[in-house]
């Protein structure tokens, strides 16, 4: 259906009807840059307006994080090794905080992604603007917080003698990549939901609180890998989460260790294309269920 425009001295023209509330999907994120651009800098000043330390809680929060579990886990239950502890291992502390900062950049992303969309209802019932803004915005958010650790991940990995290559670079970026488009792909997905539904919220908060120990963050993969046997480690594996934390790994930790340590087999040649494959499925079909239920968001809200 079209319908017809122009006016006096102006040539005539047909535009289709589009369906009221919809968009074109994430091509609309690259057409709105700047809407973007404006969102992420909103949700940075409303985030530490009243603050003292501001962005500094981006350091707070990990640090105290990474204070705890290194106590708990490489001192008290003996993960990090020792002079008198050699089942340990070795620059545990690097392992512990690498995985860390990413699996806080996967939590905070999504967690703010899913309540994104509810968020800002205020502006979403007064004008009309792509509404996968508001869930990508989130994750970009999350994304600056996480760039301080990783340097500060970087700088300690150098004083441990990292050297970093066109491997160690790489690696690292597709773990980047592959946890944001895992997040970007839930955040729609929760975001369009938790609308309609609230229980949405406390369903990602128990996935959150999940996420940290379903990956080797606070352990190795080895430990797993001896516990369940090698088809249910290949289901363990199937978590794009686990794999680019191993990635991780293998980008700061790995490098840094003097004795030889095990490499999750074909973490290069079958998991990293497994888990990128399987975190763009997924953003595909949260931008399907988003594109679905967007178009009575304002009304719901």
């Amino acid at each position: 259906m079209s319908v017809k425009v122009g006016g006096s001295g102006t040539s005539n023209a047909l535009l289709p009807l589009t369906s009221p509330g919809h968009g074109s999907g994430l091509l609309d994120i690259f057409r709105s840059r700047y809407l973007l651009n404006l969102l992420v800098q909103k949700e940075l000043k409303v985030r530490y307006r009243g603050s003292v330390l501001g962005i500094l809680w981006s350091y707070v929060k990990p640090g105290m994080q990474f204070v705890v579990f290194y106590i708990a886990l490489g001192v008290f239950l003996g993960l990090e090794q020792s002079p008198t502890n050699r089942s340990g291992m070795p620059n545990y502390a690097i392992y512990l905080f690498s995985g860390i900062a990413l699996i806080n950049f996967f939590t905070e992303a999504l967690g703010n992604a899913a309540r994104s969309v509810v968020g800002n209802s205020g502006l979403i019932q007064k004008i009309y603007l792509p509404r996968q803004l508001f869930p990508v915005a989130s994750v970009w958010v999350s994304a600056v917080h996480f760039l301080p650790q990783v340097l500060i991940l970087a700088f300690v990995c150098v004083l441990n003698g990292w050297r970093p290559g066109f491997l160690e670079i790489g690696v690292a970026v597709a773990a980047f990549v592959m946890v944001g488009l895992l997040a970007t792909g839930l955040g729609l997905f929760f975001g369009a939901v938790n609308v309609y539904f609230r229980d949405a919220e406390n369903f990602v908060d128990m996935l959150l609180l999940v996420a940290t120990w379903a990956s080797p963050v606070l352990y190795s993969w080895e430990m797993v890998h001896n516990k369940v046997g090698p088809t249910w480690f290949a289901l363990y594996q199937l978590n794009p989460l686990t794999v680019a934390v191993e990635s991780f790994h293998l980008a700061f930790w790995y490098p840094t260790t003097v004795e030889t340590v095990a490499l999750v087999p074909n973490l290069l040649s079958l998991w990293i294309p497994v888990g990128m494959a399987i975190s763009l499925t997924v953003l595909i079909l949260g931008q399907l269920v988003f594109r679905r239920l967007e178009g009575r968001f304002a009304q719901e809200l």
